[in-house]
């Protein structure tokens, strides 16, 4: 998986950027995504800057509309988030292969009571390739193994959250070869997935 193409759009005044990866193989992807969601096959994906003020209530269908300006077909996966995706951090470890668009202004606990909502956006988004397949479960296993360094590297931050109320995580392998079993933390490929998602999440702007 190459590294993304960073463009930007014009919208509402703004010129906004985005990040865009066109898969030179199909893909199958899990994902957690406003716009291909879910798992399966994938050939693209976006991660687009929104305004601190985006209040649209079709989001799937914005990130559609990009895409297809973009040029984009087939199955893929849209990413929305308030940061500015040019500041993408990316991280290899042990052949994977993981994006990070890193949001804090709003950490939240993901069991907390129910206070009402924060004003300001925050998103963490990643994007993850693993150079083997994986089976349906380790995918799963893997979305976990995310989730779990990023509260990690969140806590060393010395945020007491355990993120934001809008992260968003799309894990890409090979659809075919041999079958990885296991994606957990201590797993082949989710110990080196941990890693890299730890260190995103470190190395990201902390004004962002």
């Amino acid at each position: 998986m190459d590294q993304p193409e960073l463009t930007h759009r014009d919208e509402d005044g703004r010129t906004l950027p985005l990040l865009v990866w066109r898969l030179p193989a199909p893909a199958t992807a899990i994902s957690s995504a406003v716009l291909g969601g879910g798992l399966g096959p994938c050939r693209w994906v976006v991660n687009a800057t929104v305004p601190m003020s985006y209040d649209r209530h079709d989001p799937a269908e914005h990130l559609s509309t990009l895409a297809a300006s973009l040029g984009l077909s087939g199955p893929g996966v849209g990413l929305l988030t308030g940061v500015d995706v040019s500041q993408v951090v990316h991280v290899t470890d042990g052949g994977v292969r993981l994006w990070a668009t890193v949001g804090l202004g709003t950490p939240i606990q993901a069991a907390a009571p129910a206070d009402g909502f924060a004003e300001r956006v925050g998103t963490v988004n990643f994007v993850a390739w693993i150079p083997q397949r994986l089976s349906e479960g380790a995918l799963v296993n893997a979305v976990a193994t995310i989730t779990e360094a990023k509260t990690q590297a969140i806590r060393a931050r010395g945020l007491d959250a355990t993120g934001t109320a809008t992260d968003a995580v799309t894990v890409l392998c090979p659809p075919t070869g041999p079958v990885a079993a296991y994606g957990g933390p201590r797993s082949q490929w989710g110990a080196p997935l941990a890693r890299a998602a730890y260190e995103a999440v470190l190395q990201a702007d902390p004004a962002l």
